[in-house]
This record gives C-alpha cells, sequence and structure tokens, in this order.
C-alpha cells in the first residue's frame, strides 16, 4: 500500500480496522489521528451493542490491527496506537453519531462565543449538512458544528459545571 501523504489517514485506517472488528461483534465508533506535543496519536474507539467494551475487546482489536497496520504501513510518521471505549460522554463527530442519539441531551461547546455563551446543553431536535439543530432551556437554536469545540453525549453525572 503506498504512504499516505497527506490523504486521509483515518478514512486508511477505518477501512483497515472495521473487518477486524466486525469479525470481534464490535463496531468502530470512530478513529482520530491527532497530535498532542511532540507525539501523534492513532485512536480507534470501539463499542459492542450486546455489552460495554473490556479490556480483553481492546486487547483483541489492538493485536490483528497493529499487525495489519505494520503490514500495510500506511502512516509516514512514527505514532502511538491506542484502542479504547468512547465511553458515556462520548464526543459527537459523525453524521451516524447524531442521528443515533436523536433526542438525547448532549453538551456543547463553541470554540468562540456565541451571544455571550461559550458552552451549554442542549437536546437533540435535528442534524443535517454539518449544521444540528437543538433544544435548550432558552428554545430551539442551530449549531454549525465547525463553530463547536466539541458535542458530548452529557452525563448527569458530569461534575463539570457550565
Amino acid at each position: 500500500m503506498p504512504k499516505n501523504k497527506g490523504g486521509n489517514t483515518v478514512r486508511i485506517v477505518y477501512d483497515l480496522a472495521k473487518p477486524i472488528a466486525d469479525s470481534l461483534g464490535l463496531r468502530i465508533w470512530d478513529v482520530t489521528f491527532e497530535k498532542e506535543g511532540a507525539l501523534r496519536y492513532l485512536r480507534v474507539l470501539i463499542e459492542r451493542d450486546d455489552r460495554p467494551v473490556d479490556m480483553d475487546d481492546c486487547e483483541n482489536m489492538t493485536r490483528p490491527l497493529s499487525a495489519l497496520l505494520d503490514e500495510k504501513d500506511p502512516i509516514d510518521e512514527q505514532y502511538i496506537l491506542e484502542v479504547g471505549s468512547p465511553g458515556l460522554g462520548r464526543e459527537l463527530r459523525r453524521e451516524e453519531h447524531f442521528t443515533e442519539y436523536m433526542d438525547c441531551p448532549v453538551r456543547v461547546r463553541y470554540i468562540r462565543e456565541h451571544d455571550g455563551v461559550k458552552e451549554f446543553i442542549a437536546i437533540i431536535r435535528g442534524y443535517e449538512d454539518g449544521v444540528l439543530t437543538a433544544e435548550t432551556e432558552q428554545g430551539e437554536v442551530r449549531i454549525d458544528l465547525s463553530d463547536t469545540a466539541f458535542v458530548r453525549l452529557y452525563d448527569d453525572e458530569d461534575i463539570e459545571d457550565i
């Protein structure tokens, strides 16, 4: 496989990881490739429909995926592979995430303040072309996802105040 020269690393890794996940009864929630300090992290987040992901699931996914990434060598730079669960307060990033969690509460953080608000809790009411429609205590809002730092499932056990 040719090296990824500025192409879509996330898509390449997703395509390599999906058959492995399928064979293990797992679902790929997300794949990210991010720089943190001097290091690059390739994160593959997995979930199960029948029970929470455990360490065995992560190990069973990591071994064949690591071997396949070594064999195909699609990434030019050094990175650390991490396989884990997206957790309770999982970040919603893809269209299917928003449609799966329609009518669920989310925590939204803007990159910059909008109308004096930086972060808030809302209920997902719709999603189309990168724009989330949500209900807040103040009424319905339209949120352009390109203006957000994140949208995460709201965990009411979350101790962080807004």
